[in-house]
């Protein structure tokens, strides 16, 4: 009997431990557990990218009297900042109602633009906004103007009475040593078609600060900044196809958030 006593007491000895273990552990275990991914090491490309301005060059075949060229450039300087510039030659002939005349000159824009897009792994597109300091150098050659002098032509001045008939004067006048300031701000966008390979477009918002004026008229159009009509504020845009030039990389590691396992 005191040996079946004491068997019964080791069991129940045994069984209290036992349980007592498993309690241990499930304190001992996290409530949740999380899968854990490493972030993987991408490689952005640093260099130089140029191309050209697709706009001016096909407006210099299909617009009479317009022969540009722009050739359009960056580099990167950080992860999200390029530094950026713009070079160009314009022949313009415009002829208006009253005036004709002839702009030839060269510009060149300098500044920055801020990449707003996060790319997935190995790509290098771009949303952008930007700022540019513009600067031109032109002449602007008067062909001819229109006068009104008085005749006994049909034209009438419903003011005065007075009869005028219409003159043209071609003095074929040029003004050289011209200059103009402006500042751009910009936003665009530049997209990989293939390897190294950019299509892009931007869209522009220029503010004219200072220019220098021929001395019987103003400057209608000012090569790089476009035409003034508006006062001193103008649009422009361009089209361009380029080509990026990697000199080197630069690893980092792309951060991926972790996610809570899914319970069994």
């Amino acid at each position: 009997m005191m040996y079946i006593s004491r068997s019964i007491f080791s069991l129940l000895l045994l069984a209290s431990f036992s349980g007592f273990s498993q309690e241990a552990d499930k304190e001992l275990k996290p409530a949740a557990v999380t899968d854990t991914v490493a972030n993987p090491i991408v490689k952005d490309k640093y260099g130089i990218r140029v191309g050209v301005d697709l706009h001016r060059l096909s407006r210099s075949f299909y617009e009479d009297g317009f022969t540009g060229i722009e050739v359009v450039g960056d580099y990167r300087l950080s992860r999200k900042l390029y530094a950026a510039a713009e070079l160009g030659n314009v022949d313009y002939k415009q002829d208006d109602v009253q005036l004709n005349y002839t702009t030839k000159g060269s510009y060149i824009k300098l500044g920055v633009d801020i990449n707003a897009y996060e790319n997935w792994l190995d790509m290098e597109n771009m949303i952008y906004i930007g700022f540019r300091y513009g600067f031109s150098t032109f002449s602007q050659t008067l062909n001819s103007y229109k006068v009104y002098q008085n005749s006994s032509n049909t034209l009438t001045d419903e003011t005065t009475g007075n009869y005028f008939d219409e003159v043209t004067v071609t003095p074929n006048e040029k003004y050289g040593s011209l200059s103009a300031h402006w500042v751009e701000v910009v936003g665009g966008i530049k997209a990989e078609i293939f390897n190294n390979f950019f299509i892009g477009f931007s869209f522009r918002l220029n503010n004219l600060l200072s220019d220098k004026k021929p001395a019987t008229f103003d400057n209608l159009y000012i090569p790089g900044f476009n035409r003034t009509y508006d006062g001193s504020f103008g649009v422009g845009f361009n089209y361009t196809v380029s080509y990026a030039i990697p000199l080197y990389k630069k690893e980092r590691a792309k951060k991926i958030e972790e996610k809570p396992a899914k319970k069994k």
